[in-house]
């Protein structure tokens, strides 16, 4: 396996991001949920580089990121008008369609799973990118395994600085939480990881639809489905701000709250001053990095959100980085 370190260089050039990746690198791309750690989803030992990078789990699959519907049916089988009718209205865009693949899909990308998950993403730099290579990019989050997402260039450095050559830049991601995941595995649609498009977004177009309950995925059979993820150094617990006020009202505590004026004495992080929750979502993992890094903190406690629409996504990740999920 590669170990070999490198100077990590941070820039625009797609030209040199995909020369890298032909030449089998690992390349951090932006896209507008989360950086990517991307490789050629078509070459094994490209593929391994992003696990070994990350020290990601080998039964944890990947999402492989296209330029176009129609290179969906290259590895994938796209066996549902549904599946058109949300592609034609939300990509390219934070959803990810899990479909039955085809043989031209490499097991190692999909850990074994028959199924594959595909999106297009919608990032002017990581499209013109995907248009100019012959072949898709398998993409997880550019960070170490288990960690908060990054959603800036200065973030996948953080991380992986010296690990993989080159980082895309492509300034703040607009969106900030994870694609939607939505199976067509069973020929009927079922939402697996809340995101970027919400449940009311999809049922808009599709009508009702399933969503599954994951909260005890150990052993995923999608991306994103782990129960322990997207966390803090530093202990994050969840709940109501009933709870926090009687177990973690303190200096030593940061409290991350969607909006409101909170007297407390706890350092308070606002997710969103207008009470958007578009605005909650782009800031949430910025927020928990920038708190990773006060040293006064000892703790952090999130407030739930309001379930519904993006607060769905966000209440999720929140629940997968804290100590009490």
């Amino acid at each position: 396996m590669n170990k070999e370190k490198y100077i990590t260089k941070v820039g625009q050039d797609f030209a040199l991001a995909s020369e890298l990746l032909k030449k089998g690198e690992v390349v951090a791309i932006p896209t507008e949920t989360v950086y990517g750690l991307a490789a050629n989803a078509l070459n094994e030992s490209a593929v391994l580089k992003i696990f070994e990078t990350k020290k990601r789990p080998s039964f944890n699959p990947l999402i492989i990121h296209v330029s176009s519907i129609e290179d969906f049916h290259k590895y994938a089988y796209v066996n549902n008008q549904f599946i058109y009718d949300l592609a034609d209205r939300f990509s390219p865009g934070p959803i990810t369609f899990l479909l039955p693949k085809k043989q031209t899909v490499l097991d190692v990308v999909t850990s074994g799973l028959p199924s594959v998950a595909i999106r297009i993403p919608a990032q002017k730099l990581t499209l013109e990118l995907l248009q100019n290579i012959d072949f898709p990019l398998a993409a997880p989050s550019a960070n170490l395994f288990g960690y908060v997402s990054p959603t800036n260039s200065k973030h996948v450095l953080d991380n992986l600085g010296g690990k993989i050559p080159y980082i895309l830049d492509g300034g703040n991601c607009s969106v900030g939480v994870e694609s939607t995941i939505i199976s067509f595995i069973n020929n009927e649609p079922e939402i697996l990881r809340y995101g970027g498009v919400t449940l009311e977004e999809i049922e808009k177009v599709i009508g009702k639809t399933k969503t599954y309950n994951n909260d005890l995925a150990f052993k995923p059979h999608a991306p994103g489905m782990l129960k322990n993820h997207y966390a803090t150094v530093k202990p994050l617990y969840l709940g109501t701000k009933e709870e926090f006020f009687a177990n973690y009202n303190s200096e030593s505590t940061a409290l991350i709250s969607f909006t409101g004026n909170i007297e407390t004495r706890a350092s308070v992080f606002l997710l969103s001053k207008n009470g958007i929750l578009k605005e909650a979502a782009a800031n949430l993992f910025s927020i928990m990095r920038d708190i990773d890094n006060l040293r006064n903190i000892e703790r952090i406690f999130a407030i739930y959100l309001p379930n519904e629409g993006l607060g769905f996504a966000i209440n999720d990740r929140l629940k997968r980085a804290s100590s009490n999920n």
